[in-house]
């Protein structure tokens, strides 16, 4: 399938509802969407939309939800959930990061289920931190098992959250994602910053993997889930690029046209800075994109480089 090409479908005012779809990810997906004639809406906890969106109310503490939002609605994309490097990992945000994903997918599926809601599929976000956050050789495919550290923990109770859908019968698919990369906003943004003075900084040892992928991309394998009704179950969200963090680095300065400071900020520095959340640039394995690309999704950003001046240059 052409994900570039509009499908039939779309013609006929498909409708999309989406949690999380005021976020990072969520925006972009959003846009994309209205651009190829679906008719989208939102959960959120005010219920105030703007636009062309409608939001409809749901509370995940109270456990309710506006019944609403599932009339004649075709397609539900979970992307809810408390942002990960926001703040430090405390018990507490902890919680909150796990909660606020598993809960309302939770909550989603009691809805969906007690009001027999027909829906054409469900698609959840999840993360490569399924695999966990070591760095090792391992290249990790969709048959790999869940790693035992807390965002994998967290990334696993979210997919089986997801799966009841399938259980009754609905397609579902869980996307599992790299790093994002997006102009003014998310990882990159916060990667740049020093550049700012002038420098660009390494971390850690930069041996660390860093499977990426461009906004772009990631929301056009949304898309793809939506439309292809062969795709169920996981697939990796990566670009298919095997890139450690001293190289990514190195492009990302050659892009803006700064140097690279040495040497890199030891790990000890970060871990005393950020605590557990540490892992998250400190670590990282390969990560393989083969089953989304023999899916007939064709990557438009397969390098950093090509990436970083689409999004920095552009």
């Amino acid at each position: 399938m052409n994900v570039n090409q509009k499908n039939d479908n779309n013609e006929k005012g498909l409708s999309v509802l989406i949690s999380g779809g005021s976020g990072f990810i969520g925006k972009y997906l959003t846009s994309l969407l209205l651009a190829e004639g679906y008719r989208v809406s939102h959960l959120s906890r005010d219920g105030t939309g703007s636009g062309e969106i409608k939001a409809f109310r749901w509370d995940l503490a109270k456990g309710y939800l506006d019944t609403a939002a599932f009339e004649h609605l075709d397609y539900l994309v979970h992307l809810a959930g408390a942002n990960i490097g926001e703040k430090r990992w405390t018990s507490r945000r902890r919680r909150q990061i796990t909660e606020s994903r598993v809960d309302s997918a939770n909550l989603l599926f009691r809805t969906v289920s007690e009001n027999k809601v027909k829906l054409k599929a469900f698609i959840s976000a999840s993360a490569v931190g399924y695999y966990g956050s070591g760095t090792s050789e391992r290249i990790y495919t969709e048959e790999d098992p869940p790693s035992a550290d807390f965002l994998a923990r967290t990334c696993r109770l979210l997919e089986e959250a997801a799966d009841q859908f399938a259980s009754i019968g609905i397609r579902t698919v869980r996307i599992r994602s790299g790093v994002v990369l997006a102009n003014n906003d998310g990882v990159l943004t916060r990667l740049m910053t020093p550049a700012r003075f002038g420098l660009v900084v390494r971390l850690g040892t930069g041996k660390q993997y860093f499977p990426w992928i461009h906004i772009e991309d990631l929301c056009r394998i949304y898309l793809k889930a939506i439309e292809d009704q062969n795709m169920k179950g996981a697939y990796n969200a990566v670009a298919p690029e095997y890139i450690n963090h001293s190289d990514f680095v190195r492009s990302m300065a050659g892009v803006m046209k700064r140097p690279v400071i040495l040497p890199p900020v030891p790990g000890w520095i970060i871990r005393a800075a950020l605590g557990e959340m540490a892992g998250i640039v400190l670590s990282g394995s390969r990560i393989s994109s083969e089953k989304i690309v023999g899916s007939g999704f064709n990557f438009r950003f397969k390098s950093a480089d090509y990436a970083l001046r689409d999004l920095i240059s552009g």
